[in-house]
């Protein structure tokens, strides 16, 4: 089989791959950056509502004491 005549490939093939991985890098870049601001704001979102909401304080008491004024 390999001695048989080579089907021929087109003069500009390994042009054309370069450019084909060149952008399925940058997509992948891309990808990337954009799941790292994703995960930087969700972290900010949830520091926030941590400092305003406090959850690790104990609660307010809003009723009454009983028996008492």
């Amino acid at each position: 089989m390999l001695d048989g005549p080579h089907p021929p490939v087109p003069p500009d093939l390994a042009a054309r791959a370069a450019a084909r991985g060149g952008r399925a890098l940058a997509r992948r870049r891309f990808l990337r950056s954009l799941l790292a601001v994703t995960v930087a704001a969700a972290g900010v979102a949830l520091l926030l509502w941590l400092l305003v909401t406090q959850p690790w304080a104990a609660p307010e008491t809003t009723s009454p004491p009983i028996g008492g004024l």
